[in-house]
C-alpha cells in the first residue's frame, strides 16, 4: 500500500485573501471511488467548476473558511483523479502548489477474529442482551465484568472495574464516532447505545446505513462491530456514531477516511476512534485531524499488526505539529503486559492496551473475540470517554492517559523494544482517572 505525497510546485503558493467564507453542504454525496485525490490551495475567482476543468478531475470538497486568514489547510479544495494531470491544465492554476496522493484502498483496517466461545460463535442470551442494551445496570459483581465474563481479565488489568466506580456517569453525555467498517445496527449490545441516525453516514456505499457487511470470518467483516463494542464496554454511557470508511475486506479510501474525521466533528464527536492505518502519511488524512484537534476534538488510532518497528498512519503522526495534544496512538500487549508477537511498536508509540482476544458483539447479534492494536484502541477511547463524562477539561487528557500509564520495560520480554512500548507503558484507568484535571 502506497501512499506518498506528491508536491507539484508551480513557482510559488499565491493565497489570496478575497476568497468567500463559505463552507460546502455538510451531507456527501455517493461516494465516487478515485485512484488519486489533490488538495488545491484556493484564490480568488476559483469556482468548482473551474477549477475541475483546470485540474483534470471531481470536485470533492471546497472549504473556504480559511481564505482571508491565508490558512492553507482551511482554504483547499479536495478534487479526486482518474487520470494524469494535464500539464497544460496546470499552467491555469497560475503557480500554486497542488498535493496528489494515492487515494483508493489506501487504508485497512488491522486486526483478525481469533476466537469464539467454546469453538463456536455463541448467540447472545439470557441477561447479557439486557445488560448490553441497559447500560446502566451493575456491569460487575463478585469480581467478574458480568456483561462479558470471558474479559474480565483484561479489564482487571487496565483497573476498569475501579475505574468505573470513579467515574459513575460511565461516559454519559459524550458521543466516539467509530470510523471503520460501520456497524452492525440492529444488534442488542447497541440498543440505546447509538448517536441520533441524522449523525450517521456510510462513506464506503454514499448512503445514511453504515451497516457492517460481508461474511462473517471473511475480510473485515464485523471489525467495525467489535471495535464498538469494546468502547461501550470500557464507557457504557457514552453514544457510539458509526462512520463507514472501509469495505467488507477490510480496507477504504483516503478521502473517506477524511471526510469521516471531519463528519464527526461536524456531528458532536468528542472522541474518533481510527482502529485503521496506512503504511505511509497522508496529508489529506493528517489535515484533517488537525482540523478537528483544533477543535479540541480528540483522535485516537491504532499503531498496525505487522510487528515492525514502524507505527502506521495516521498514529504515526499523533506528535504532529498542531494536533499532538489531542491525538493518541496505541499498541497492544498481551495479559502478561508483553508486546503482543503483531504488535508495531516505535518511539513515537503513545501508549500501550491489552489487544488479544477481545470479546464484543458480532454481526447477527452474536458474539466473537478479535485480536490487533484495533483492538486496544478502543479501550483508550473508551477510558477517554469516561474523563469527558465526568467533565473533565478537553486539554491535556491526552498527555495525561499516556503519562499516567503503567510501567512495563522492566519486563524481559520488552527488553528489546526499549522507549518503543509507550511514553510510560501499558494504560491504567485508574491513574489516569486519579490525575486528570479535576472534574
Amino acid at each position: 500500500m502506497t501512499n506518498k505525497i506528491a508536491a507539484l510546485s508551480l513557482l510559488t503558493l499565491g493565497l489570496l485573501s478575497a476568497c468567500s467564507n463559505t463552507v460546502t453542504s455538510t451531507t456527501p454525496a455517493a461516494q465516487e471511488r478515485f485512484a488519486r485525490v489533490a488538495l488545491v490551495p484556493l484564490e480568488a475567482g476559483d469556482t468548482p467548476k473551474r477549477l475541475a476543468k483546470a485540474v483534470g478531475g471531481s470536485v470533492l470538497s471546497w472549504n473556504e473558511v480559511g481564505c482571508e486568514a491565508a490558512d492553507e489547510i482551511n482554504c483547499t479544495a479536495m478534487i479526486g483523479l482518474n487520470s494524469q494531470v494535464d500539464t497544460q491544465n496546470l499552467h491555469a492554476l497560475r503557480g500554486r502548489t497542488m498535493y496528489i496522493e494515492p487515494n483508493k484502498d489506501v487504508f485497512s483496517g488491522g486486526g483478525t477474529l481469533t476466537a469464539t466461545m467454546g469453538g463456536k460463535v455463541s448467540i447472545w442470551a439470557g441477561g447479557k442482551v439486557s445488560i448490553w442494551a441497559g447500560g446502566k445496570v451493575s456491569i460487575w459483581a463478585g469480581g467478574q465484568f458480568t456483561q462479558l465474563p470471558e474479559n474480565t481479565a483484561l479489564w482487571k488489568k487496565i483497573r476498569l472495574e475501579e475505574a468505573q466506580r470513579m467515574a459513575p456517569n460511565l461516559g454519559a453525555g459524550v458521543t466516539v464516532a467509530v470510523i471503520d467498517t460501520g456497524l452492525d445496527l440492529q444488534h442488542p449490545a447497541f440498543g440505546g447505545s447509538l448517536s441520533d441516525p441524522s449523525t450517521w453516514y456510510d462513506f464506503y456505499a454514499g448512503d445514511t446505513m453504515p451497516q457492517d457487511e460481508g461474511i462473517f470470518g471473511v475480510g473485515g467483516y464485523g471489525h467495525g462491530t467489535n471495535v464498538a463494542g469494546i468502547v461501550l464496554q470500557v464507557a457504557p454511557g457514552a453514544k457510539i456514531m458509526p462512520l463507514r470508511v472501509l469495505g467488507s475486506d477490510g480496507s477504504g479510501d483516503v478521502v473517506m477516511v477524511a471526510k469521516a474525521i471531519v463528519w464527526a466533528a461536524d456531528h458532536g464527536a468528542g472522541v474518533i476512534n481510527l482502529s485503521l492505518g496506512s503504511e505511509e502519511s497522508s496529508k489529506v488524512v493528517q489535515d484533517a485531524i488537525k482540523k478537528v484537534t483544533e477543535r479540541k476534538v480528540l483522535v485516537v488510532s491504532s499503531a498496525g499488526n505487522s510487528n515492525l518497528s514502524k507505527i502506521t498512519y495516521p498514529a504515526a503522526d499523533a506528535d504532529a505539529k498542531g494536533s499532538g495534544a489531542y491525538s493518541l496512538s496505541v499498541g497492544s500487549v498481551d495479559l502478561n503486559d508483553v508486546k503482543s508477537n503483531f504488535s508495531n511498536y516505535a518511539t513515537e508509540l503513545k501508549v500501550m492496551a491489552p489487544g488479544e482476544q477481545v470479546y464484543a458483539p458480532a454481526p447477527g447479534g452474536l458474539m466473537a473475540a478479535w485480536s490487533g492494536t484495533s483492538m486496544a484502541a478502543p479501550m483508550v477511547s473508551g477510558g477517554l470517554a469516561l474523563a469527558l463524562g465526568q467533565q473533565a477539561p478537553t486539554k491535556d487528557l491526552a498527555k495525561e492517559l499516556a503519562d499516567r500509564a503503567t510501567d512495563i520495560y522492566n519486563i524481559s520480554g520488552n527488553k528489546p523494544f526499549k522507549d518503543k512500548l509507550g511514553e510510560k507503558g501499558r494504560l491504567d484507568l485508574v491513574e489516569f482517572l486519579s490525575h486528570a484535571s479535576t472534574y
